[in-house]
């Protein structure tokens, strides 16, 4: 009895130690290769299964999906709609399916826990404080994004090292054991500068924001223009302290709305 109640968790074992020695092996890889398609042929070449691009419509996301489309890779496409996004997200989203003639699995998040939420704190309680804000990330983006990756071998983003400093030391791979998956940042050594050159040389769909002072865009109601000198994330929920401030997304908050008797 104790035996076979061991067994799974020796399976989980074995393969958390298979996905980390693969994650090495393509953070080697990916370091090594100089083009971002050629990075993301390798991705695919290394990865069996369905690998994952979660895209927020940024810069840095449009030109990832541009090198997938240029490579040809079976990956599958999604973006998160939270319900509060800019108009001009939702224009660059319809502008990209255009452009790469191709639709992008919209993932939208669950209506009985966003019901909850704002029967909860109200239509802007996530300004209450910094678990009420956290909180309603995890409804509208984490969970979410949660469930759009499961089942997936690989889980690729548009994280860069300059992004911020929580973000300075971001690898080309990692193991994720808490999703069971390798964690794939392509342009993780990208400067905006290259990002900016690579999407106007292949004329990639750009939200109009980032040219208005948009860095850095998330929810609307959420995301402002940053001032001259402000740090490139100044403008994400900047009633809070400047120190590492994240959505959730890549450092996953616990959620404390109800469901039903059932904490989420």
């Amino acid at each position: 009895m104790s035996q076979h109640a061991r067994e799974p968790e020796h399976a989980d074992a074995t393969n958390q130690k298979a996905g980390e020695a693969l994650a090495v092996a393509l953070d080697r890889t990916l370091a090594a290769t100089p083009t971002l398609t050629a990075r993301i042929h390798a991705v695919r070449e290394a990865l069996g299964g369905r690998i994952a691009f979660s895209s927020s419509l940024g810069i840095e996301d449009q030109a990832v999906l541009h090198a997938i489309a240029d490579a040809g890779a079976d990956i599958d496409v999604f973006t998160l709609d939270t319900g509060r996004h800019f108009a001009e997200t939702l224009e660059t989203l319809d502008a990209t399916e255009r452009r790469y003639g191709r639709l992008i699995r919209v993932i939208a998040p669950a209506a009985e826990a966003t019901e909850a939420l704002v029967a909860r704190d109200g239509v802007l309680g996530f300004r209450l404080s910094l678990e009420s804000r956290r909180t309603c990330c995890d409804v509208r983006k984490v969970q979410p994004l949660k469930r759009a990756l499961e089942g997936a071998a690989g889980w690729i983003t548009g994280l860069r090292r300059e992004q911020s400093a929580g973000r300075a030391t971001v690898p080309f791979a990692a193991y994720d054991a808490t999703l069971g998956l390798v964690k794939l940042n392509p342009i993780a050594d990208w400067s905006l500068a290259a990002v900016e050159d690579y999407a106007a040389r292949n004329e990639i769909p750009v939200n109009p924001l980032h040219a208005k002072g948009f860095p850095s865009i998330g929810c609307a109601p959420c995301t402002r223009a940053i001032k001259p000198g402000e740090d490139v994330r100044a403008g994400r929920w900047w009633w809070e302290q400047e120190d590492g401030k994240e959505c959730g997304l890549h450092n996953s908050p616990k959620t404390d709305i109800a469901i039903n008797g059932a904490t989420r």
